[in-house]
């Protein structure tokens, strides 16, 4: 029976025949929503997903999903504790669209400052205004302060040095990998930015990170782009910001998003001048799309052939295990039951477990996190099997 790869949004069509082409049943379903999604995705094996939401009744529901797929970066769209519950892997695509959200944020600095929308609408409207539009400032020598500095991050630092601009970068680990000055504090770095750029995924501490005090610390007259999630900025705190501080904003997100990719939409934000807005379409380029739909081939692909999961964001990074056991040992059947069985008798739980094969496929080493000590005794036991070539056991 082949394996069936639901995929719930838009996704190049070269890549879904490279489903086919690994014994995929494949399901394209680029207008399903989050509604949808419970009944579409009951019998398949494979989710993917770009915006679409999969919630906890999509997996709650399923009877054969094993892995989630976010055809993009980050996995804010899935409901990760749902699929934690269930045993299915969740896995994302870091980094494939790194330039092409980089180039909006770029796209909209300048709009901001050189109100290019504005210029537009007014020219539709039969309204020249060239006096009020010649007073853009430029932002050659400009400081920008980028609040996240990862994939994306680091590459909107690459072209704001080559127009000139001065950057610094605050990020929750150390900046690495371009020439950018780091700061420790917002409280340091927003009072002397002329634009703000945002890129943070929305965790617990992150949501609602732009608030009233935060707005505090910026200048009169900055220019604020966010081109990460809706969540981070506190809309009613902003737009007090704007109100008072004369901020522009540009924003690709923004609190009550249709999920529809076509339609209407209400937003306080409509109105406001000083308030640019563009349609999620950060990562929306011919040439990030086949870069993540690559990856999310990869993924699968490698899922099949080995078992093993690219990206994968729900493996625990912490778990409960105080003990590590390794055993090398002849690669036979029946050697690792063995050990198993001494460990289960003194009921103690493995964490974690793995088994390599040394070359040539003779000995292998088996490394066991454990929860529990075990005991000389069993470890005398664990010994005494021929086939075992040597143990050790360490507290971690």
């Amino acid at each position: 029976m082949k394996m069936k790869v639901l995929v719930a949004d838009a996704f190049p069509e070269k890549y879904l025949d490279e489903f086919k082409e690994m014994g995929l049943e494949v399901i394209y379903s680029p207008k399903a929503g989050e509604n949808d999604l419970p009944e579409a995705a009951k019998e398949v094996d494979i989710l993917v997903v770009r915006s679409t939401v999969v919630n906890s009744k999509t997996i709650q529901d399923s009877k054969n999903l094993n892995l989630i797929i976010r055809a993009g970066a980050g996995v804010n769209n899935i409901d990760v504790s749902a699929a934690n519950q269930k045993g299915i892997y969740v896995a994302n695509c870091p980094g494939m669209n790194s330039i092409a959200v980089a180039e909006l944020a770029i796209g909209l600095m300048i709009s901001l400052d050189r109100r290019i929308p504005s210029n537009v609408i007014d020219f539709k409207n039969g309204v020249w205004n060239k006096g009020e539009y010649s007073k853009a400032e430029g932002l050659y020598g400009k400081t920008l302060a980028i609040i996240g500095v990862g994939a994306i991050g680091k590459e909107v630092a690459k072209r704001a040095l080559a127009m000139g601009m001065n950057v610094y970068g605050k990020d929750i680990s150390r900046i690495e990998g371009v020439a950018i000055k780091d700061f420790s504090e917002m409280d340091q770095i927003l009072p002397m930015a002329d634009v703000i750029s945002i890129h943070l995924p929305s965790t617990p501490q992150t949501k609602g990170l732009f608030d009233k005090k935060m707005f505090s610390y910026l200048k009169k007259g900055a220019l604020l782009i966010n081109t990460a999630r809706a969540e981070v900025i506190d809309e009613d705190a902003m737009i007090e910001a704007i109100n008072e501080k004369s901020i522009r904003v540009a924003l690709d997100v923004f609190k009550g998003e249709p999920e529809d990719k076509k339609g209407t939409v209400t937003s306080k934000l409509q109105n406001n001048p000083n308030v640019y807005v563009t349609h999620h379409i950060g990562a929306s380029t011919e040439q990030a799309q086949n870069a993540v739909a690559e990856e999310t081939v990869r993924i699968i692909k490698q899922y099949i052939e080995s078992g093993l999961i690219a990206h994968w964001v729900n493996r625990a990074k912490i778990t409960d295990a105080k003990y590590q056991l390794v055993v090398k040992h002849f690669d036979r059947p029946g050697v690792l039951a063995s050990i198993l069985h001494v460990i289960r008798q003194g009921n103690i739980n493995i964490e974690e477990i793995e088994n390599i094969i040394f070359q040539g496929g003779v000995v292998a080493c088996c490394t066991m996190k454990l929860k529990s000590e075990v005991t000389p005794e069993m470890l005398k036991e664990m010994k005494e099997n021929a086939d075992v070539i040597s143990i050790s056991f360490m507290a971690l």
